[in-house]
């Protein structure tokens, strides 16, 4: 049997902690190790305990999720975070995925997909609520990596249609016969080459220009 996904806890309500806790407790393949009140606490003990994905509210006290986010980056920190939160404003998502998030989910979701979508970041992928892929697209400019898509070769198409498709390297890799280590370069390639950040941007990129699935 596998391990369970190890997950830490960073919201500053501690009765919606210990919902989380309750309802994750009884999954099989989820530990939770931990709970913070804030980003800096947070940012602490994901040093410190290890954990697999972070479950980050955006607004708290303090360092809030998103300088949580950019905290954990610097570190080159391996956990995924998936934002659960309350806001759904543009000014709170975009900074949020900007800085890193796998994922981003709002506090009404239902537990059973909560408990899907931690497994889901856990795999590698990108996870989104519709509206808020809508969202961020519609803050690219729609020049952003335009014209670019031409200098991808082919190999590099497909590698984006599969991140587009939500594959972690490991499937991309399986997918098209190749080392995991071949497909992380193909995938630095993409980003230098559409001038994007993180695969999230590239998966939306590859959707909004036709590439995926």
């Amino acid at each position: 049997m596998a391990d369970p996904i190890k997950v830490l806890l960073v919201d500053d309500h501690q009765v919606v902690r210990r919902g989380l806790r309750t309802f994750l407790e009884v999954q099989d393949d989820i530990e939770v190790v931990g709970e913070a009140a804030d980003g800096a606490q947070g940012v602490a003990l994901a040093g410190e305990l290890q954990p697999d994905v972070i479950l980050m509210d955006v607004k708290m006290p303090g360092m809030d999720g998103v300088e949580a986010l950019r905290r954990l980056r610097e570190h080159d920190h391996r956990a995924r975070v998936l934002v659960v939160t309350s806001f759904t404003e543009q000014r709170t998502v975009i900074p949020a995925l900007r800085a890193g998030a796998a994922g981003y989910v709002y506090k009404d979701i239902d537990p059973d997909a909560l408990a899907g979508a931690i497994r889901s970041v856990h795999a590698g992928h990108v996870l989104l609520q519709p509206e808020v892929a809508g969202a961020l697209l519609s803050q690219e400019e729609s020049g952003s990596g335009a014209g670019r898509a031409g200098s991808l070769t082919e190999r590099e198409r497909e590698v984006l249609g599969l991140i587009a498709d939500g594959r972690a390297n490991r499937e991309i890799a399986r997918a098209l016969v190749l080392s995991e280590k071949t497909v992380k370069t193909h995938v630095s390639n993409i980003l230098m080459k559409l001038d994007l950040a993180d695969r999230t941007q590239a998966a939306l990129w590859a959707v909004r220009h036709g590439l995926s699935g």
